[in-house]
């Protein structure tokens, strides 16, 4: 008997011993993994918006943070009360419009843009036979010296663009030329090189601002396909690719060069 009583007090020490242990390592499980759980959660990738091309959600490499972007001066001009003529050599600077251009497009001929920018020049071909309403828009604009002096004041690195146009503010804020013009199909695809029309999420709401497509992430905007491509990058387009190597945040999460980027002038060439 006392043997026996022996041996079940060894069995009842064994069953505590062994609960204990199972309790020790459960423990040391939990913390483990509470530990592990605290540095492993993920921050939402932040999305910046804009009244003229939303940005993707897709993620974008890590950029420069400064305070506040650079910011240009507004470009003054004249208003135009009668009704829009086609542009002369002559034509005074001209940024407020009564009303849409008509069409002054050539029949036959080709049209060429060149941006003079204090990074250098970009050259496009604009595209007047699917989108001749969108590039007329373009050149008459650019006849009444609209963008001369604009600056090119978005970057954004996670859908590769570029944007400018906007003479009174010098932001995506600007109200534009007075009008706005429909839009020419839709579906479209953005590649490298593309000069393409800015615009609200609203229908037939672009005017006058522009964006250029520089890297492939411009293929992010597929899904949407609404921003009109009029034109593409025949040259220059290592001077835009320059310009967005400038891209920097600032503390409000807006995207833009670390450094003013002017548009001298847009001419426009006939041949």
């Amino acid at each position: 008997m006392a043997e026996l009583r022996k041996a079940q007090q060894r069995r009842r020490r064994y069953r505590v011993g062994a609960v204990a242990a199972v309790l020790v390592i459960l423990a040391g499980v939990a913390v483990f993994l509470t530990s592990r759980g605290g540095g492993s959660k993920k921050t939402p990738v932040a999305t910046a918006t804009s009244t003229t091309v939303a940005s993707s959600t897709t993620s974008a490499a890590t950029q420069s943070t400064v305070a506040s972007l650079p910011t240009a001066k507004a470009v003054p001009g004249g208003t135009l009360k009668t009704a829009t003529t086609c542009p002369t050599p002559t034509s005074p600077r001209i940024t407020t419009f009564k009303a849409a251009p008509p069409n002054c497009l050539v029949a036959g001929k080709s049209y060429v843009a060149t941006f003079v920018t204090n990074e250098g020049n970009v050259v496009v071909a604009l595209n007047t036979t699917k989108t001749p309403e969108t590039a007329n828009n373009f050149i008459v604009l650019a006849g009444y010296h609209f963008y001369d002096g604009t600056a090119m004041f978005r970057t954004d690195t996670s859908i590769g663009i570029i944007q400018g146009g906007s003479p009174a503010t010098q932001s995506d804020a600007d109200p534009g030329p007075g009008y706005t013009i429909k839009d020419e199909g839709s579906g479209y695809k953005y590649a490298v090189g593309d000069l393409v029309m800015a615009r609200t999420s609203a229908a037939n709401s672009a005017g006058a601002q522009y964006f250029f497509c520089v890297t492939t992430a411009c293929a992010n905007l597929n899904s949407q396909g609404t921003y009109v491509v009029f034109g593409t990058t025949s040259s220059g387009l290592n001077v835009l690719q320059k310009i967005l190597a400038l891209n920097v945040t600032d503390a409000a999460g807006d995207s833009g060069p670390s450094q003013l980027v002017t548009v001298k002038s847009v001419t426009i060439t006939e041949s």
